[in-house]
């Protein structure tokens, strides 16, 4: 980065005295200096999905609600999220919470996340806050990248390590494998800690629900929740033997169990999500904070329900979180929250991490390796569709010509990529990064694609936190239908046309899917070996040699403004 970069990205960011620009020249890192407050420093990462190089992640246009849902956060975007958290258009904290202009503004701040820089922050950090100091992360760390799938693993073990994490909890983890996750086990430095993983023959807890820390003249206990639908989400022989579920009561009892022991602050490290995490806070007596993650949430000022707060803290090594506490006899008296951008420009890299990350792409060149030039928005995510998803099918389509509808599953994780870009493996893969890639082609009856679809959207659109079980809409191509969120359950999806053709409920459609168990419930159709969803994208993608996909959603949603991400940033 040169000087006269250096100089325009801090103008950008605000520093404009002569003084302050002259420092922050010298030393950019001072843009992180925060003084000492409080008794206790958390410092928070989640959902960063195996991202060890710097990235773009551009945030949803449309966050699609149900009605008693609306305006809440988890739900809210765009405009409305620069509103509801008081953001200037244009700014750093628009960037990184907003897909309003995003190409304009990624230009002007540049790549975020970086496993290098992430461990550098974390240390000066954990340097200047002089008070104990917690480093935690939310979950979703190992899986969903190039390195990951490569590793099985092990090279963001080895990252946590070096960091110096002392807690985690899981989710796509679990997709290594039961054994491969107890492996790893054997080499992590953190303490996993989850209230709600049990053993399924005798209800046994498999890890701490959770531990105690000192914090001066006080303790703070922090307790662990992972993901309660893993076997709803992924397939079931990943966790065979383990169970999991909300089990409110047990949670309430940990809680009490901290209280009896004396422990002033109760920290609640989620893997949850933000909408199921407010439930939480509104029916769980005692929690003072809840750590969110899962939901890839970003919340730029602390909230509170009732006398619960609760920080979320986005995805993708977007942010490294500082939460300082001011503690008090049973309880926070107040606390400190800042979001650390983590600006790849701006921040230093931590030489170790830095060779960690160098040796994982120097043992797997072809990562890296360029594979076609994109030419319009590549993003992932949104509630209903998104160009990755549609790029996919394009090369599903492409290699199975006589697949008449495809579905490509509403995960989160991902990058995005700006015009101009190169798309390599290594961005394939941080939205296709499963153990489970396969593509299937099968047969479905018409009512069992609409069947599905309700399935999807009763869980999606669920106006009870507790019983949403998994990411957005699986995206479909090749269909176009009419989706009606606030409609009584098995009729929100409408109008549905195949190719063009209004949907036969009694007609068998050839079908394709990959990421998923859809494949379970159709009749394979004999001489297809399924195949990774990866290997189709590469072939398609060198065929093409440039991806111009201007998006194109393929479902009306009538009750709702839905919004495209155009430059300018208008809604």
């Amino acid at each position: 980065m040169t000087r006269r970069e250096l100089i325009s990205l801090l103008l950008a960011l605000g520093i404009t005295s002569p003084k302050a620009l002259a420092r922050a020249v010298e030393q950019p890192q001072r843009l992180y200096d925060l003084p000492p407050y409080g008794d206790c420093t958390l410092l928070y990462l989640t959902d960063l999905h195996g991202q060890l190089r710097p990235h773009y992640y551009m945030e949803p246009p449309n966050l699609l609600a149900p009605q008693p849902l609306l305006g809440q956060p988890g739900y809210i975007t765009g405009a409305a999220f620069l509103r509801y958290y008081g953001i200037q258009p244009d700014s750093l904290l628009a960037y990184l919470g907003s897909y309003l202009d995003f190409a304009t503004l990624a230009k002007r701040f540049g790549l975020i996340g970086g496993a290098p820089q992430i461990t550098a922050l974390i240390r000066s950090q954990q340097q200047a806050a002089e008070r104990p100091v917690l480093i935690l992360d939310g979950g979703d760390d190992w899986m969903n990248s190039g390195p990951s799938l490569r590793t099985r693993g092990e090279a963001l073990v080895d990252w946590m390590n070096l960091s110096g994490f002392q807690h985690m909890v899981y989710h796509w983890e679990y997709t290594l494998g039961r054994a491969r996750v107890e492996e790893l086990e054997k080499k992590l430095k953190a303490q996993v800690l989850s209230y709600n993983t049990t053993d399924d023959t005798f209800g046994d807890p498999v890890y701490p629900a959770y531990a105690i820390h000192p914090a001066g003249r006080y303790t703070v206990g922090v307790i662990g929740l992972t993901y309660p639908y893993v076997k709803v989400s992924h397939p079931e022989e990943f966790t065979e033997g383990l169970s999991f579920g909300i089990k409110e009561e047990r949670l309430q009892q940990t809680v009490e169990e901290l209280r009896s022991k004396g422990v002033d602050a109760v920290v609640l490290l989620s893997h949850g999500g933000l909408p199921l995490d407010t439930a939480l806070a509104r029916r769980i007596r005692g929690i003072d904070l809840i750590l969110s993650g899962h939901t890839h949430d970003l919340t730029p000022v602390r909230l509170r329900v009732g006398n619960t707060f609760l920080v979320a803290g986005g995805s993708g090594g977007k942010v490294l979180a500082r939460i300082d506490l001011a503690l008090k006899r049973g309880g926070i008296a107040n606390l400190r929250l800042r979001l650390l951008p983590v600006l790849s420009r701006v921040l230093p890299e931590d030489p170790a991490a830095k060779a960690l990350v160098e040796r994982v792409y120097r043992e797997n060149p072809d990562l890296l390796e360029p594979i076609a030039t994109v030419e319009s928005l590549l993003y992932k995510r949104d509630t209903l569709y998104s160009t990755l998803d549609e790029l996919a099918c394009r090369a599903i389509e492409a290699h199975y010509p006589e697949t008449e509808v495809i579905f490509s599953p509403g995960t989160r994780w991902g990058t995005t990529l700006l015009p101009g870009e190169a798309l390599t493996l290594d961005r394939i893969l941080a939205y296709t990064g499963f153990t489970y890639p396969e593509v299937y082609v099968f047969k479905l009856r018409g009512e069992q694609i609409k069947g599905l679809l309700e399935d999807v959207a009763a869980n999606v659109f669920t106006p009870d936190p507790f019983y949403q079980q998994g990411g957005d809409m699986s995206r479909t191509y090749g269909i176009t239908y009419t989706l009606r969120i606030d409609a009584p359950s098995g009729q929100r999806i409408q109008d549905i046309a195949v190719r063009g053709r209004p949907l036969d409920p009694n007609r068998e459609y050839r079908v394709a899917a990959y990421g998923g168990r859809l494949q379970r419930l159709g009749k394979p159709i004999p001489g297809h070996t399924p195949r990774p969803v990866y290997d189709l994208i590469v072939a398609y993608a060198k065929g093409e040699g440039r991806i111009q996909l201007p998006p194109r959603p393929n479902v009306r949603v009538p009750e709702r403004n839905y919004h495209l991400p155009v430059p300018g940033g208008t809604e």
